[in-house]
């Protein structure tokens, strides 16, 4: 039932010992009988995998003193009491002290089992989530931020080590929630300015009359209010990084300034006439096309092609579904750990559903959900109707799996054949015999009528 998992039972009667053992053994379990506290402390550790079963009463070491013991080197090891009538108020004790539960004699067979299998199950869960824990920390460098071992994840990681050390500003894009922040702090980090302050700000999260003061600083008595010298985010980013998250919500007027401070890397104050040597990087962050926008005279043109000579370009997680495993693994055990609780196991069918969702809000909405499951609120789990259609073979969850890389592949392409048998390196007599089987319509992923044709369509 639980392999590799031991009850440690310790009782000084030998018919009761026995006869429990084969109970406990016929349901299951592994079991490890000690006539003695002593001889079954030699058994027990903090990374002990199981639970103790003690009488209260014992020779030499009480069942209570055993408690105490275990409790000192690992608390969250469960230890259920078995009690005489006349121990009751011992065992209230010995529950206030930790135990996980008690039993009274006599007690029925189905009752033990019962109290074993949930304390069985609390300790699995537990060392689960040290042993994920472990796994968290023992992750190193730019691998244990961005996680994901998909060609888009792995050529990103890529990306942005070759441009880390370089003094290049860089244009970051990507949807809402695909982490353009994170990206943003990997940079920093793993390049020679990461000792030196990383700043962040998101424009389009400030006023626009406090804009250049927050960019740019100011005096004392430049503006009403102003009663002292404050310096401004480029100047406190000197020797490290600038994130202007949401670029394309800059005024205009400030994007002119903006482009004067990265071609000549001086500032000047508000109130005042001179100029501050900086140095410092930009990483500019949006979700926006910013050469869409120049055309439409929405952000300058040439603050655009300033920035547009490294770009990263952040995959959203429909595109790298493959990764929905380990990242909702990380958010899930993060949500643990934050909130207290153990981090429950998450179905293969209810994976599988992660993995089909399409996930609007990208990494960002699956942590949430991940918060959600770790939290046992509504919006993660299956509905009985659902539950019961789900996948169960291995068959079933590939076939599952293979329809939804395909309605992935038709979407990104429009429903243009010979580019879904180009992503998908497939066939097109494959490809419509695949959608004959899942019942797939490949005019439903076409664009409208008036809109762009698939070039490809047969």
């Amino acid at each position: 039932m639980y392999e590799g998992f031991t009850i440690v039972f310790v009782e000084d009667d030998l018919a009761v010992r026995s006869s429990v053992t084969e109970t406990l053994e016929l349901a299951g379990f592994e079991v490890a009988p000690f006539e003695s506290a002593e001889d079954a402390l030699g058994q027990l550790g903090s990374s002990f995998a199981g639970v103790v079963i003690s009488d209260v009463r014992l020779p030499g070491m009480d069942g209570f003193e055993l408690l105490r013991r275990v409790c000192a080197f690992d608390t969250t090891i469960p230890v259920i009491m078995v009690t005489g009538h006349g121990d009751v108020s011992m065992a209230v004790e010995a529950m206030r002290c930790g135990a996980y539960d008690f039993i009274e004699k006599p007690f029925a067979m189905e009752r033990l089992v019962e109290v074993v299998s949930r304390a069985m199950e609390k300790r699995a869960l537990r060392l689960e989530v040290d042993t994920l824990r472990r796994q968290l920390q023992d992750r190193r460098g730019i691998e244990a931020t961005l996680l994901g071992n998909s060609p888009a994840i792995r050529e990103l990681r890529r990306q942005i080590l070759n441009l880390a050390d370089t003094p290049a500003d860089v244009l970051v894009f990507g949807e809402t929630g695909t982490g353009k922040e994170v990206v943003a702090r990997c940079l920093h980090e793993h390049s020679k300015r990461s000792k030196a302050n990383f700043v962040a700000i998101n424009c389009g999260g400030l006023p626009e009359n406090l804009f250049e003061s927050e960019i740019f600083g100011h005096e004392a008595g430049a503006f009403t209010g102003a009663s002292k010298r404050r310096v401004g985010k480029i100047e406190h980013a000197h020797g490290g990084t600038l994130l202007l998250d949401e670029i394309e919500s800059m005024p205009m007027a400030l994007q002119v300034k903006l482009l004067r401070a990265l071609q000549e890397r001086k500032i000047e104050r508000l109130g005042s006439n001179q100029g501050v040597p900086v140095d410092f990087r930009i990483v500019a962050a949006t979700k926006s096309d910013l050469k869409e926008l120049s055309v439409q005279q929405k952000f300058r043109s040439d603050l655009y092609y300033r920035l547009n000579v490294a770009v990263l370009e952040l995959p959203p997680l429909r595109e790298r579904r493959e990764d929905i495993p380990i990242l909702f693994e990380h958010f899930s055990l993060q949500a643990a750990l934050r909130y207290g609780r153990e981090a429950p196991a998450l179905a293969a069918h209810d994976m599988l559903r992660l993995m089909a969702g399409d996930w609007p809000g990208n990494v960002r909405e699956l942590r949430n959900a991940a918060d959600r499951f770790v939290l046992g609120l509504p919006g993660m789990h299956l509905d009985a109707a659902d539950a019961a259609a789900a996948p169960t073979t291995l068959a079933q969850q590939m076939e599952m799996v293979e329809k939804t890389l395909v309605e992935q592949a038709l979407k990104q392409h429009g429903g243009r054949p010979q580019a879904i048998c180009d992503a998908l390196g497939i066939g097109k007599k494959t490809l419509y015999d695949k959608l004959h089987r899942h019942g797939i319509v490949i005019d439903d992923f076409r664009p409208a009528p008036g809109g762009e044709r698939g070039m490809g369509a047969l």
